[in-house]
C-alpha cells in the first residue's frame, strides 16, 4: 500500500511494534480527552485564501534561534526510539539532518548524545528533564554543548508522571537489551519492572519535583546554551518564562500523557503569543499531522511547529526511511497550502488567513422569511 500521508504510519507500527511498546508511543493521559482534542481542534481551525497571487516561487525558510532552517517543522523530542527501530535515534538525526531542519534528542533517549552527534553534521537541541542529583544535570548538559547541541529544551510539565493506564496495565518497562544511554555510566540506564508502570516509578525516583523558576535561572549559569521552556499553556507562565531569561517558549502539552483536559495546544496558542508580546518565539508541539496544520499554527503567531509520534510510526514502519518521508510530506503540504492560501513566504502568513471558533462572529444579514 502506498502511504499518502503521515497518519497512516500509525496503523503499520500497531501491526508491527509489541504492544507494550506501541502503547507506550501511542496512549495519553487518563480518559485522553486532550489526545484527541490536540487533534481536533486543528479541525476547527478555518482558512481564508487569497487568490490571484503569484505563487510560482515559495520560500519556507526559517530561522530557529539564528539557525537556518528549510522549513517551520522541527522534530520533538521523543524518548527510547530504539523500542520502534534497532537504528533509532541515530535514523531520526540522519532524517532530520538530510530535511534541513532541527531535532531534538530526549533525555531518555537510546542512543546517547555523543553517539547522536557523531552521525554527522546537523542542528540538534536536547531535552532536559530536571533529576534530583544536579551534578547529574550539570554533567548531561556540558556533555550536550560539547556534543555540538546547540539549545536546550526544558521539559517543565513533568513534576510527576501523568497518569497513562496503558502503561499501568501492560507493566511498562524499558526492554532489557536497552538503555537510558545517556545516564548508562550513572547507574541511572536501566528502569526496575514495576507493578505498574515502570517509568512512573522511575520518575517518582529520580525527577526533582522541587523544580521552579529559579532553576530555569540556575540553568543560564551552567550553559551558555539558549533555553526553549517547554511545556507552557498560559499566558501568565509565558510571561514568568520571558522575565527568567527563557530564548523561546514551547507550547507543549507532553502530547496529552500529563494532565488531562487541558487544552489542545493549538489552542492555547494565541494565549502564549499575546502574552510573550514577540520578545521571543514561540513554538506549537502536539497533534501537528498535516501541513495545513502547520499552517494554522503559523497564521497563530507560531515560529515554527515540533511534532513527536509520526516520528516514531514512521521509524518503526520504514527506519530512516520512513522518517525522511514523513517530513517530505509535511514538507509538501505545507508547500500546497501555502500556494493556495496564496502566501509566498512564512511572513506573508498572517491572522487574517484563518478563522477561528472564538473569532468574533462576522454579522451576516437574517434572511428574509
Amino acid at each position: 500500500m502506498e502511504i499518502t500521508n503521515v497518519s497512516e504510519y500509525e496503523a503499520i507500527a500497531k501491526q508491527k511494534l509489541p504492544k507494550m511498546v506501541f502503547d507506550y508511543y501511542a496512549s495519553g493521559a487518563e480518559d485522553q480527552w486532550t489526545l484527541a482534542e490536540n487533534r481536533n481542534a486543528f479541525s476547527r481551525i478555518l482558512f481564508r485564501p487569497r487568490i490571484l497571487i503569484d505563487v510560482s516561487k515559495i520560500d519556507m525558510t526559517t530561522t530557529v534561534l539564528g539557525f537556518k532552517i528549510s522549513m517551520p517543522i522541527m522534530i520533538a523530542p521523543t524518548a527510547m526510539q530504539k523500542m520502534a527501530h534497532p537504528e533509532g535515534e541515530y535514523a531520526t538525526a540522519r532524517a532530520a539532518s538530510a530535511a534541513g531542519t532541527i531535532m531534538t534528542l530526549s533525555s531518555w533517549a537510546t542512543s546517547s548524545v555523543e553517539e547522536v552527534a557523531s552521525t554527522g553534521p546537523g542542528i540538534r537541541f536536547f531535552q532536559l528533564y530536571v533529576y534530583k542529583d544536579r551534578h547529574v544535570v550539570a554533567q548531561l548538559v556540558r556533555r550536550a554543548e560539547r556534543a555540538g547541541f546547540k539549545a536546550i529544551a526544558l521539559t517543565v510539565d513533568t513534576p510527576r508522571l501523568g497518569r497513562r493506564e496503558a502503561d499501568i496495565k501492560n507493566r511498562f518497562t524499558l526492554p532489557p537489551y536497552l538503555t537510558l544511554k545517556n545516564f548508562e555510566g550513572l547507574d541511572l540506564g536501566k528502569m526496575d519492572k514495576s507493578n505498574d508502570s515502570g517509568l512512573a516509578s522511575y520518575v517518582a525516583g529520580q525527577i526533582d519535583r522541587s523544580l521552579s523558576w529559579k532553576d530555569v535561572k540556575w540553568l543560564q549559569t551552567i550553559t551558555k546554551l539558549p533555553i526553549l521552556v517547554k511545556g507552557v499553556l498560559t499566558a501568565e507562565d509565558a510571561r514568568l518564562a520571558v522575565q527568567a531569561g527563557a530564548a523561546g517558549i514551547i507550547v507543549s502539552n507532553h502530547g496529552a500523557r500529563q494532565l488531562d483536559y487541558v487544552p489542545a495546544t493549538i489552542l492555547a496558542l494565541e494565549e502564549v503569543v499575546k502574552a510573550a508580546q514577540g520578545r521571543v518565539p514561540v513554538f506549537l508541539d502536539g497533534g501537528v499531522r498535516r501541513g495545513t496544520d502547520v499552517f494554522k499554527a503559523l497564521a497563530l503567531g507560531a515560529s515554527g511547529v515540533f511534532f513527536g509520534r509520526p516520528v516514531l510510526y514512521s521509524l518503526a514502519a520504514e527506519g530512516e526511511v520512513g522518517v525522511r518521508k514523513v517530513l517530505q510530506m509535511l514538507r509538501e503540504e505545507f508547500e500546497l497550502t501555502m500556494a493556495l492560501s496564496g502566501c509566498r513566504s512564512l511572513n506573508e502568513i498572517t491572522r487574517n488567513h484563518v478563522v477561528t471558533d472564538w473569532d468574533l462572529p462576522h454579522p451576516r444579514p437574517l434572511p428574509r422569511l
